[in-house]
């Protein structure tokens, strides 16, 4: 049993070490001003998922009869042996499970709250040139900003009277941005990050993620936004969104991105911006091949039967 479970926990180490790095890439690449919101929104959610998917270690499973040069990482072994043998590893697996049901309750809490928040919202009656879609449009009475709510079936929520706030151009813009959220299901992503941060709630570079997807998410569809013409009323409906005065606020997600937006959706059109986006995006998968390849040299001799 004690082999058994150290051999968990060094396949476990051996994988964060490694999806560890890839964030810290992802991190990196990301901070490169240039390149497009949307290539860096799929960079990170790739990170994110290579975070609870271990690529490697399934690959190394199956080709582990190919694999005879691979070579465990000492140090990494010796300390699974070490924690999984006595009290200190029960002693981690109390904290860790502890920290795993308070998020988990967390994130029951959280889906509850938005469950009851959309079923209490109703049909919203828009002007008939604004743009409207194949998605449910509901207005709600609470001070939250425009939103997409819901994960297999989303609709967008507009707080009640934005009509009255926004031009309908400008409305038109918020449509586009929430429309986007919703047919690119942005909830069933965030849905899927939040059940991994559960598991891996101790881990700085996953919570890390979260905030960038967090960012990424709200200026990629910004610049969906701008690709239909539509930049300078969504600039104009945020400002409005976000004065103080207004009782139509911003989610506080949203509202701490709100310089970021604004900025970006100021700036020019880069027409190199394509060219660093897809600098970026093999950059990351190279890296993110290299991740997977290194997992497989130092987990793959835990498979391979040695006489």
């Amino acid at each position: 049993m004690h082999e058994h479970i150290a051999r968990v926990l060094y396949h476990c180490q051996i994988h964060l070490l490694y999806a560890s790095a890839v964030g810290l890439a992802a991190w990196a690449l990301t901070s490169i001003r240039r390149g497009s919101a949307t290539t860096k929104y799929w960079i990170w959610v790739a990170a994110a998922l290579h975070f609870v998917v271990p690529v490697g270690a399934v690959l190394d499973k199956i080709e582990a009869s190919h694999l005879s040069w691979a070579r465990p990482l000492g140090v990494v072994g010796d300390f699974a042996n070490n924690i999984s043998d006595g009290m200190p590893g029960l002693v981690i697996g109390i904290i860790w499970l502890t920290g795993a049901s308070v998020m988990f309750v967390r994130l029951i809490v959280r889906l509850r709250a938005e469950s009851r928040h959309a079923q209490a919202a109703g049909p919203a009656a828009l002007p008939a040139s604004s743009l409207l879609a194949d998605l449910p449009v509901r207005f709600t009475a609470t001070r939250q900003g425009p939103a997409v709510e819901g994960v297999l079936h989303p609709q967008i929520s507009l707080p009640r009277g934005i009509e009255r706030v926004l031009s309908e151009r400008e409305l038109d813009a918020v449509l586009l941005h929430e429309m986007r959220h919703a047919k690119r299901r942005d909830n069933l992503i965030r849905l899927f990050y939040e059940l991994a941060l559960c598991a891996l709630w101790f881990h700085p570079l996953v919570w890390l993620a979260g905030a960038r997807l967090a960012l990424y998410r709200e200026m990629s569809c910004d610049e969906s936004v701008i690709a239909q013409a539509h930049g300078e009323e969504l600039v104009s409906a945020l400002a409005k969104l976000a004065e103080p005065e207004e009782v139509f606020l911003l989610q506080a997600g949203a509202s701490s991105f709100l310089s970021h937006r604004l900025e970006r959706l100021s700036a020019p059109t880069r027409p190199a911006s394509r060219v660093m986006s897809a600098m970026l995006t093999l950059a990351f998968v190279a890296f993110l091949a290299w991740s997977v390849f290194s997992t497989m040299a130092h987990t793959a001799c835990c498979f391979v039967h040695r006489p």
